[in-house]
């Protein structure tokens, strides 16, 4: 995504500031080594090939896709999307029940000036090499107009597809149709409110929650048939600009990545998590990792505190300019 200078700003106060608050890294994270990779902006588990995350750069990259092994960090087969012209601004990438890649070309960084965006869907390779695949490219609108966007989810069962779109004062949960159609134009509606300004949000495995993250936190919500309720916040880490977020594969862990030469993807523990699948909320709305409910571990807090207030400076100075 391009950003203003005030959030480039913003993201270079997010580096020093996070820097001595940062603890060690949970186990089984990794670190992006492939010098392509500059602007990760969205993560998949693979379904096919354990261990494996497939990412993107979110824009003035082309229509390539990184299959990246966790266990050293570095690429293991590029993938060449055709039959998708010149995408504009890939932010998010999911994987369906059917076992396609579902890619979406849905940023809009001026937050209304395509009247349309795309999803590209082409099955996941059962072979990891450099190919190229053809994709099937869907138009999609939304029904209360254009507007940013960095997050896409296929729900793990009934396959249907969902946006959060990308709002300072929080955004909504867009639902598409049952079925995408390639022939004519997808109108996605809007069903839930969610309370982030969201950079990235998935589905546990099982389909019973749905997280959604930003910058400097996260929501999990019980998914409840698609009336999500909220059941807490997240342990996000402190990252130089989050933009990723997947579930490990056996749904314990939720997997944060950020943009950034030789970035990072950590693991976190998932709220409501007891070893079966199942998800419940937490009686004080806090995550399952024992935060007090602000979304970050004890030893963040004091950094987090400080981000957020130079985040916050930043995106007021950012309004007041919008004004002037």
């Amino acid at each position: 995504m391009r950003r203003s200078p005030s959030l480039l700003a913003g993201a270079v106060l997010v580096v020093a500031l996070a820097a001595p608050a940062v603890a060690d890294s949970a186990d089984n994270g990794f670190t992006i080594k492939d010098s392509r990779i500059t602007e990760s902006s969205g993560l998949a588990a693979s379904h096919a090939h354990p261990g494996i995350y497939w990412t993107h750069n979110d824009s003035d990259d082309g229509a390539y896709l990184y299959a990246v092994d966790s266990r050293t960090g570095r690429t293991v087969a590029t993938i060449t999307m055709s039959g998708v012209g010149a995408p504009r601004d890939v932010e998010a990438i999911s994987i369906g029940p059917d076992d396609n890649l579902y890619v979406g070309d849905i940023g809009d960084n001026l937050g209304g000036k395509w009247d349309h965006v795309w999803i590209y869907k082409l099955p996941e390779p059962k072979v990891l090499k450099n190919q190229t695949i053809r994709a099937t490219q869907y138009v999609v609108k939304y029904s209360d107009g254009p507007r940013n966007a960095e997050s896409l989810m296929v729900h793990p069962k009934t396959g249907r597809v969902y946006i959060v779109d990308k709002n300072e004062d929080g955004g909504h949960l867009y639902e598409g149709p049952a079925q995408l159609s390639a022939s004519g134009t997808n109108v996605f509606k809007p069903v839930a409110t969610i309370d982030l300004w969201a950079t990235d949000s998935a589905f546990s495995p099982d389909g019973k929650q749905l997280a959604v993250r930003g910058y400097f936190g996260g929501i999990a919500y019980d998914w409840n048939g698609g009336k999500i309720k909220r059941q807490g916040r997240l342990n996000v880490p402190l990252q130089g600009q989050g933009e990723s977020l997947t579930y490990t594969p056996d749904g314990s862990e939720l997997m944060y990545g950020s943009e950034g030469a030789d970035s990072s993807v950590q693991p976190e523990s998932v709220p409501g998590y007891h070893g079966s699948g199942s998800k419940s909320p937490s009686k004080d709305g806090s995550s399952a990792s024992g935060s007090d409910g602000d979304g970050l571990s004890d030893g963040f807090k004091v950094g987090a505190i400080a981000v957020a207030a130079a985040f916050a400076v930043v995106i007021g100075f950012k309004r007041l300019l919008r004004r002037s």
